[in-house]
């Protein structure tokens, strides 16, 4: 499984074998928010992925994405191979900045490495670019301002917040989870009538200075010095082209049928805007 997986991320094996360090983990994080996106194409074709890390892992070797089951799953089980301390843990991403609700709809990772312990997420694809120290107080990562503060409660936890954002929160619990333990909203999530990943196409890609957003038919780039540029893509053709060049998202695994129902329900898509 690693090999591909870093040859997907752009990381040498054996740079990668060298051992836990601090610098190798902000380097994978980097290499996957920048190749790996967060999409919801197969979810929106009706066939939803499972979260086993292994699939999704192969998943991304093939030029795929998804969501942060997967693509937190999946990091998950690449940072044990090569060795460094990850725990999983039970999480809520929410809409409201004053939300301390844990409802878990998210997979959070914390990554301890070099004697300190890190948020590192690549699922919430316009999170921070680089892992966070899990201390309270004040980051900036290129522009963006977040924060990290304890989760009020007689149970132990964290709140990560991102006030620029759509969900300017994500709390999670300091008690560890397993796979099993997302299996449920997964499957709520990805064929609920009601849920976002099944009425709004979206994929999304972190880089150092900014956000690329394709949500429905509308392209975004948004950056903290430039503010958000927009623009609607106006034929299938573009469509894909998008996908294959700002997204890296490989589009092999798409018969044309796959195509035109995907064309077809980013037009349909609600305005989240």
């Amino acid at each position: 499984m690693a090999g591909r997986y870093l040859r997907r991320l752009g990381i040498p094996a054996g740079a990668a074998a060298a051992g836990p360090s601090a610098a190798g983990l902000f380097a994978l994080q980097r290499a996957h928010l920048e190749r790996v996106p967060y999409e919801n194409l197969d979810i929106q074709l009706g066939r939803p992925p499972a979260i086993d890390p292994e699939l999704s892992a192969r998943r991304f070797a093939a030029g795929r994405g998804g969501y942060c089951f997967h693509l937190n799953g999946a990091f998950a089980a690449l940072l044990e191979t090569l060795g460094y301390d990850v725990t999983r843990h039970v999480g809520g991403v929410c809409h409201d900045a004053g939300d301390r609700e844990v409802n878990g709809n998210h997979l959070v990772l914390t990554v301890r490495v070099e004697g300190t312990a890190y948020f590192v997420d690549t699922g919430l694809g316009d999170g921070p670019y680089e892992p966070l120290p899990l201390r309270e107080g004040p980051y900036e990562q290129g522009g963006f301002g977040y924060r990290m503060e304890r989760l009020p409660g007689d149970e132990p936890g964290w709140t990560f917040v991102n006030e620029g954002g759509p969900c300017p929160v994500v709390n999670f619990r300091s008690a560890p989870a397993t796979t099993a333990d997302f299996a449920a909203e997964h499957a709520r999530l990805s064929t609920a009538c009601d849920s976002t990943f099944v009425r709004t196409l979206a994929v999304l890609r972190r880089d150092a200075s900014g956000i690329d957003v394709l949500r429905g038919r509308t392209l975004s780039r948004i950056e903290a010095a430039a503010g958000t540029s927009m623009r609607e893509l106006a034929t299938e053709e573009e469509f894909f082209e998008v996908l294959t060049t700002v997204f890296g998202r490989s589009p092999d695994d798409l018969t044309p049928a796959d195509r035109t129902l995907l064309w077809d329900r980013a037009g349909a898509c609600p305005d989240r805007s």
